[in-house]
């Protein structure tokens, strides 16, 4: 019964506003293009990620996102430069057949090749009820990108405490069971993103979605390319 109400779902997601949206997504910029100096690191378009595979609609390593957020963006690597440190991206704007993908492979049971690395803590079956896989996310919107923080310098990642995209409260922000760095590091990303008009996730340190987002009925199609 499950299954059958996702495909429902899934059949009336992609038969809303495709015309619409189609139109609006020209507008979104490559981040690269704004903010010169960030680094980019773009998962799904790996096989680097909890599903271990490259994902449906990452034609190219690109972030994408809204014109508005990109200045955001832009503004949290300004501060950061400051002191010699800059933001690293993981994904961006997030094709619906991106999470079409997502719903696929969460409910293929006997694929858990990437498990150990990326939700060991929770059972495959588990995965729509924690909300960790939905049938919408806030990235096909355009104003929300996963990140964290790095040495210009280096390039070395400052230490969150747990991975991008695990699946774990170890990932929540609030979590205290990590060390007092760790916990410094996750309020460094967060205080210099809300200066910049995004607001964070309760169970992601690594996701951010722009406050004033422009299109925040609207979940676009295309392909990252």
């Amino acid at each position: 019964m499950k299954t059958s109400v996702y495909g429902l779902i899934l059949l009336a997601l992609s038969a809303t506003k495709l015309s619409a949206t189609e139109l609006s997504a020209a507008e979104f910029v490559d981040i690269t293009t704004k903010v010169p100096n960030i680094h980019t690191e773009i998962r799904y378009f790996t096989k680097d990620n909890f599903v271990g595979e490259k994902i449906d609609g990452y034609l190219a390593p690109k972030c994408l996102l809204s014109t508005d957020a990109a200045a955001g963006v832009a503004k949290a690597q300004r501060d950061l430069n400051a002191f010699g440190l800059g933001l690293k991206v993981y994904d961006c704007y997030r094709p619906q057949m991106a999470v079409d993908h997502f719903v696929r492979w969460a409910k293929d049971l006997d694929d858990t090749k990437n498990k150990a690395r990326y939700y060991p803590e929770v059972p495959k079956n588990k995965l729509f009820e924690r909300g960790y896989i939905a049938v919408r996310s806030g990235h096909s919107r355009g104003s929300t990108i996963d990140l964290t923080v790095v040495d210009l310098k280096t390039g070395r990642e400052l230490d969150m405490g747990s991975g991008w995209d695990f699946f774990s409260k170890v990932s929540w922000p609030s979590y205290q069971g990590i060390s007092a760095e760790q916990r410094a590091n996750r309020m460094l990303l967060s205080k210099v993103m809300q200066t910049a008009g995004f607001k964070g996730l309760t169970e992601e340190w690594w996701h951010f979605t722009l406050i004033d987002e422009p299109h925040e009925t609207h979940y676009f199609t295309q392909p990252v390319r």
